[in-house]
């Protein structure tokens, strides 16, 4: 492969996002700063307003990157919430059986 078929290529591949140039720079042993030189002067060939959608399109592939790391935290929050509304449960089940009282509200009744 030339270089400039390999420099198309790089280029081609952050600019449609979803790849930092950290990882590019793993992938392709080049050093990221020649890869951000190498976009930058791809870019100044566009209309200001395809440098934009560019720019809008990789921010919005890193923020998916980061996507996956809140939904496991969501994740965890959920199943928090949900063993505590199970521990809540048992307790009024307990404190029903104990006092012989009911404890839960039953549907219609009134107010």
């Amino acid at each position: 492969m030339g270089q400039r078929q390999r420099k198309r290529e790089v280029v081609e591949e952050y600019v449609r996002g979803g790849v930092s140039l950290r990882e590019l720079e793993r992938k392709y042993k080049i050093n990221f700063r020649t890869i951000h030189r190498w976009v930058k002067e791809a870019e100044s060939g566009l209309e200001p307003e395809e440098r934009v959608k560019a720019r809008e399109r990789r921010a919005l592939t890193v923020k998916q990157r980061e996507l996956p790391a809140e939904v496991k935290e969501l994740r965890k929050e959920l199943e928090k919430a949900q063993l505590k509304n199970e521990l809540l449960q048992a307790m009024i089940e307990i404190a029903e059986d104990q006092f012989g009282i009911e404890i839960r509200k039953k549907p219609g009744a009134k107010q």
